[in-house]
């Protein structure tokens, strides 16, 4: 879906649009722009784009009045917006109208879009296979029964590790947050990304990538705690809820993993550029490193990218800077 998939960049600062569209195309997608939501809006009654990228504040009609004029064409139609730090707020409020997520300006690391790029594409590859598996049924009664389950399945767990999907991840840290908030307790958060996996899938083949993902997802839910929630982020990364867990305790769990993973004989392995199969891993702890999803999922996402520059096969810590 990546190769085909056409992003519309709307932004009323041509280096914002010029910055997004070179980084689109090193990610492979192809990119149309516009400088204004009323030119957005002409194009997308013209092309549904299945991914959109606006910025919020604009001359004459906003990005916030895009996105509601977006979601009247069509509910499937991806927004991601931008916003700076002063208007927070009101990227929340288009999280609230149907916006996917949102990024801030200036961009501190690039990557942190890509990554919200590449999760939205996950959530239309979702979309687009769930549509496929209701137009192969057929509207018999038996076939209904087992679409409504397969579709109640499919709205919490990840079709390929088994493991929970990213709507039922929100809904969980939402939840933990709450309980915590009301009984003055702790958790932690762990992103963890497998290192180099393109170099894997393109050493082995896509099919053995999968496998591979499944392995993995296989060996954390043995080791992890029935209380503790490990779900599918996105791609080849996976995040886990530990509850009543401080950080210090977070990181001998996450090492822990990291180690049983590094030595754990997966099927060619010695592709990897490490020799073996390794993990990084970014931690955050509710509520030291944020009270609120947002600032909790940035923290860990800064600390994996410090494990990541670090030299892979890291655990890093939100608040610490540097891996241990």
């Amino acid at each position: 879906m990546q190769d085909a998939i056409t992003i519309l960049v709307v932004d009323d600062d041509a280096t914002i649009r010029s910055l997004l569209s070179e980084l689109l195309h090193g990610e492979g997608y192809d990119v149309v722009t516009a400088k204004s939501g009323e030119e957005a809006l002409e194009l997308v009654l013209q092309t549904p784009y299945p991914l959109i990228i606006s910025d919020v504040k604009m001359h004459a009609m906003t990005g916030i009045e895009l996105l509601k004029k977006i979601k009247e064409v069509s509910t499937d139609i991806q927004v991601i917006v931008m916003t700076s730090y002063a208007t927070v707020d009101t990227a929340v409020s288009a999280l609230r109208i149907g916006a996917y997520d949102f990024i801030v300006k200036p961009f501190e690391d690039l990557q942190l879009v890509a990554i919200s790029v590449r999760r939205a594409v996950e959530k239309l590859r979702m979309v687009q296979e769930n549509k496929r598996l209701i137009d192969s049924l057929t509207k018999t009664k038996q076939d209904l029964e087992q679409l409504n389950e397969e579709l109640k399945r499919l709205a919490i767990y990840d079709g390929l590790t088994g493991l929970y999907n990213y709507r039922q991840f929100q809904e969980a840290i939402s939840f933990e947050i709450s309980r915590c908030t009301r009984y003055k307790q702790m958790f932690s958060l762990v992103i963890m990304d497998i290192d180099n996996f393109k170099v894997y899938n393109d050493a082995n083949g896509h099919p053995a990538g999968d496998a591979l993902l499944k392995l993995l997802a296989e060996v954390l839910l043995r080791r992890l705690r029935k209380s503790d929630m490990i779900a599918r982020y996105g791609g080849e990364e996976f995040i886990c809820i530990l509850p009543a867990t401080d950080k210090s305790n977070a990181f001998h769990l996450a090492e822990h993993l990291r180690q049983l993973i590094s030595e754990h004989p997966f099927p060619r392995g010695e592709t990897q550029p490490l020799g073996f199969v390794s993990v990084s891993m970014g931690i955050a702890s509710f509520p030291e490193d944020g009270t609120e999803t947002s600032s909790l999922i940035r923290m860990a996402d800064s600390a994996l990218f410090r494990a990541k520059r670090s030299g892979k096969n890291t655990v890093c810590l939100a608040e610490s800077g540097v891996g241990l």
